[in-house]
This record gives structure tokens, sequence and C-alpha cells, in this order.
């Protein structure tokens, strides 16, 4: 079997490892010209995750950073602490570990996917630049900008949350000595209606775990108008981004209204984390679920429907979805029927994991507030709260 994977993200990159295991050849076709970026930066570690590190013989503890404790902050008084051990990584940590085992001929960069037709059971897919593949299989695990499903389905369901998520990713000799006594071993939490900071370190920009060589990542939601979302999102250089605006394109309006946001609202110790980052933004969408099983097609990960952050599980959701994909399609052979029946089975069981997992994160999302119902921080009036 000869299997397209349009999108060469974490999602893409475990769907390429998967698929390799049934017997398949692989080809992996990603839109962007590199994936060097932060795409989310830190992530929790969850089973679906340690499961695939460990089939290419990767330890949890070689890509993650160790933490004890979660405290609660307040704006005055002094923490509240308790264990809770957990590992954590980040998303170019995961990306090398992954991507280095395929090989340089496996993932063809600057690939923007522009249609796909089947015809004798294979399915040809055209990209931008002119280049087309063939293949027996072809799954669709380019994110909530899926053109694998709009193209299915005809439709663009992408819906905005009512609020963004702030993040930085900086290195810790960066970050001064007494914010990393604070922080350091912590899951460290904030939250008032409308408003919610998470911090916790990661491993380095290339891997590094060891104590002065890690990063401190944060994300700091906050309910934003729609309205102020185009400005939001309209870079330092005047490109206007979608879904993700890269470090050092917040403009200066934005970040004085910001870091004016954290003096007023936050604990002084992560004001001040916030006033020595390089920003950068993703605001919250949800992609409701969509079909994931067509005529020799499979959307899995975010094109196939979103879940909040809140979740910790988008990661997850998506490598679950591949392992299972690749469990139905093991031994499976062009020229033969599709395994219908447990491709259905598949979906079903998926579907009804995603809609949970969506569901639980709207509900968190909604005890702290956040969304439209909740207070407006950042205003179409540009006013701050």
């Amino acid at each position: 079997m000869h299997c397209l994977i349009i999108g060469g993200s974490l999602g893409g990159l475990a769907a390429a490892h998967e698929m390799r295991w049934t017997g398949a050849d692989i080809a992996v076709y990603e839109r962007s010209v590199d994936r060097t970026q932060p795409r989310g930066a830190g992530i929790v570690m969850q089973p679906e995750v340690a499961e695939l590190l460990a089939k290419i013989d990767r330890s949890v503890p070689s890509v993650s950073v160790a933490l004890s404790e979660r405290q609660q902050l307040h704006r005055h008084g002094e923490p509240h602490r308790y264990s809770a051990p957990q590992w954590m990584t980040a998303w170019d940590t995961l990306y090398h570990a992954l991507r280095e085992p395929l090989g340089g001929e496996s993932v063809r960069m600057n690939s923007t996917l522009t249609g796909l037709s089947l015809d004798a059971g294979r399915v040809t897919a055209g990209f931008g630049d002119g280049h087309e593949s063939t293949g027996d299989f072809v799954v669709g695990v380019d994110g909530i900008g899926s053109t694998t499903r709009q193209l299915l389905t005809g439709r663009s369901d992408l819906k905005y949350s009512g609020y963004v998520a702030f993040r930085g990713l900086e290195p810790e000799a960066d970050v001064p000595e007494h914010l990393l006594a604070l922080l350091a071993g912590r899951f460290t939490m904030f939250a008032v209606p409308g408003l919610q900071m998470l911090c916790y370190l990661v491993p380095g920009a290339d891997g590094q775990r060891a104590a002065g060589e890690r990063r401190v990542n944060w994300v700091c939601y906050v309910n934003t108008a729609a309205a102020r979302l185009a400005e939001l999102m309209t870079g330092r250089s005047g490109q206007r981004f979608d879904q993700f605006l890269p470090p050092g394109e917040l403009t200066e309006q934005s970040q004085t209204a910001l870091l004016e946001l954290a003096a007023r609202e936050l604990p002084p110790q992560l004001a001040e984390l916030i006033g020595v980052s390089r920003v950068f933004l993703q605001p919250v969408f949800d992609l409701p679920p969509a079909q994931m099983a067509a005529d020799h097609i499979a959307l899995i990960g975010d094109a196939a429907g979103t879940v909040r952050p809140h979740t910790a599980s988008g990661t997850s959701k998506a490598f679950g979805d591949a392992a299972g994909l690749a469990a139905v399609l093991t031994g499976w052979r062009p020229g033969s029927a599709l395994p219908v029946g447990a491709l259905r089975g598949w979906e079903h069981a998926r579907l009804s994991h995603l809609r949970a997992v969506a569901a639980g994160g709207i509900r968190l999302a909604g005890q702290s507030a956040l969304g439209p119902g909740g207070p407006q921080y950042l205003t179409a009036e540009e006013r701050i709260r």
C-alpha cells in the first residue's frame, strides 16, 4: 500500500510511523516551508504519546521535564501547593523525536494541497506547485484549517471560541532567578473569571533537560472580542495571520495592551514573566466533528474536529486516531475491498471519544468563564478592563 499523508505536524508524523508499521510506503506532504517554529509550545505527556515513543525506542524522560508539584498563585498571599508528579514535553522536542527516524525522503515540505480525485480505488492528490501524487489511501491530518476536510465536505466550519491564547517559550537562562525559583519543578496556575494563566518548564530548543538549559513555557487565556482579532493577528510586518501569530510579530500596541492587562490582573511574578517574553498568539477555535472515514480517505487529529487546549488532549487524540486507523488497515492490500465495517467501527469509536473530550473542554472553559459570556478584557473599543 502507498499511503499519502496530508500534514506534517505531530499528528502527521505519528500517522507516518503507524502506517509504516502496517507495511505501507508513506509520503508526507506539509504545506509550510519549514516546521521549526513552536506550535503550541508545551505539551502534557499522555499515554498515547508515550506508547508511540516506546515504539521508536524513545523513553518519556528522554523528551520531557519532570514536575513534582502543582501550585495555585494569588495576587496577594502565599501560593497553594500540593504534590502532583507529571512529565512535560514541547512541540519541537516531540517533532524532532518523530521526524528523525523517518528520513529526509519521506516528507515533502512547501506542498499545499489543492485537489483530490478518486479513480479505480486510487487517490490522486494535487498540490499548489503543480506536483501530483497517487496513492492507495490518503490520511488528512492537516489541522484546523484542513484543506482535506474542506475538499471532502465543501464547508469551512471553524468558529471562534471567544478567547485567545497568548504564549511564551523562554530559555530559562533569560528568566530572572527569583522567577525560576518559584516556577521550576511546578505546574503553576492562576485564574480569575475570563482569564487563566498556566506555566511550566519544558526541554530546551535542542531537547536539553538539564537545569539551566530548559525553557519556561507559559500560556495566558484571555477573553477577547471577535472584532479585535484582525488587529491582534496582524503582525509587525503587516502580514495577516490566520491561526498562529509567530514570536516577534505582536505589534507594539498589542504588546502594550497585554502588559497593562497583566499588571492589572495577574500576580506580579507572572506579569514580570510576560514582560521578559517574546510573545506569540493563537486564537482558540472550535471545529465540530466531521465524518472521519470516506472512500480511501480518512481524517484524523484536528482535521476531524478540535478539542479545547484545557483538555491537554489535542496531541494525544491525533496519536490515538492514527494508531486506531493503522490497526484497521493492517493486512489490507490494494485491489481488495476496503475493510469498511472495521473503518466504520474505528470512526464511531474515535468520534465518540472526540465528542466527549470536546464537551469536557468546553465545560472546563466555562468554569473559568472563558468565552463570550464571561468578562471581556480585550474589547473592540480598545479598552482594558
